[in-house]
């Protein structure tokens, strides 16, 4: 009996340095993604999983921000996945690009549990936030939200200080600090509205101009905002109604190939890299990467 004991508290002497560093290892800062995925948006839910879409089929990868382990868990359209937002039910709200789509996509099973047809002809359904509710979408070559709510799409024009131009208009979506209104940036300006649910926007009065804004994330009062071909994401500090704010810090990271949107878990912000510099061919490499919350 004592020499089992001996071998048993031998055995748990060899295993121990290896399980206290398993314990205290630290998640991946940069992820590789599957070879062609061409990455846009990216929630993340429950259990420090993040889910991704793809801008060339419509894909959606799951991956494990512990490890980096991933895998599709539903297969596209062949049409984009761009801007997306996932609820405490495990739904994820996906924005459908030029297929002028929006999708909601059940994320234990990877079952489509709704497809909806906003726009056709010249549309870019960009981003999608969720407040009040409902899902909200941006449309970038239209001056419309269309807003989702018990399966019934609204038309919501936006009208205002908010002028439709050329290029990229509206693009990344987020809910005011109050949660009384959207934020909207608009990428050709740098400008960013406060849009009410009933469209009307006010211009939000700043001292820095988003210059290729894009995916944008709250965080109580602060409002990061990616500026894609910058390489930056700008963090601002809003007041309640979100009617005025001044810039905290800019952030940039050698790691970054054009990121386009950004989520957070605990301390750490994590950005998908577009590389929309770069031809994407089947065996483009791409990654995301995580940096320190700012």
């Amino acid at each position: 009996m004592l020499r089992r004991v001996g071998v048993v508290l031998a055995a748990l002497l060899v295993l121990s340095p290896a399980t206290a560093v398993a314990a205290t290892q630290s998640p991946p800062d940069t992820i590789d993604l599957p070879a062609g995925f061409r990455p846009e948006g990216i929630a993340i839910g429950r259990g420090s999983v993040a889910y991704l879409g793809s801008l060339a089929d419509g894909d959606i990868y799951r991956v494990d921000l512990k490890t980096g382990s991933g895998q599709v868990i539903s297969e596209g359209p062949g049409t984009p996945s761009v801007g997306m937002k996932i609820d405490e039910c495990g739904r994820l709200f996906v924005a459908g690009g030029v297929a002028g789509t929006g999708r909601v996509i059940d994320t234990r099973t990877g079952a489509v549990l709704e497809s909806h047809q906003f726009a056709t002809g010249t549309t870019f359904v960009n981003d999608v936030t969720l407040v009040g509710g409902s899902a909200w979408f941006t449309d970038s070559n239209n001056a419309v939200l269309y807003r989702l709510r018990n399966g019934q799409v609204t038309n919501v024009p936006i009208t205002g200080d908010f002028v439709q131009g050329t290029g990229i208009n509206a693009n990344g979506i987020a809910p005011t600090p109050d949660g009384k209104a959207l934020l909207v940036v608009q990428s050709s300006t740098g400008l960013l509205f406060r849009v009410g649910f009933d469209g009307v926007s006010k211009r939000v009065a700043l001292d820095y101009t988003l210059t290729n804004g894009d995916g944008l994330l709250l965080s109580g009062r602060t409002l990061y905002v990616v500026q894609n071909r910058l390489n930056t994401v700008a963090a601002l500090r809003l007041d309640r109604g979100a009617t005025s704010g001044t810039l905290e810090t800019t952030v940039t990271d050698p790691r970054f190939d054009v990121p386009t949107t950004v989520a957070s878990l605990g301390n750490r912000l994590y950005l998908p890299n577009a590389r929309f510099n770069t031809t994407p061919t089947p065996e483009t490499p791409y990654t995301m990467v995580a940096i320190p919350r700012p």
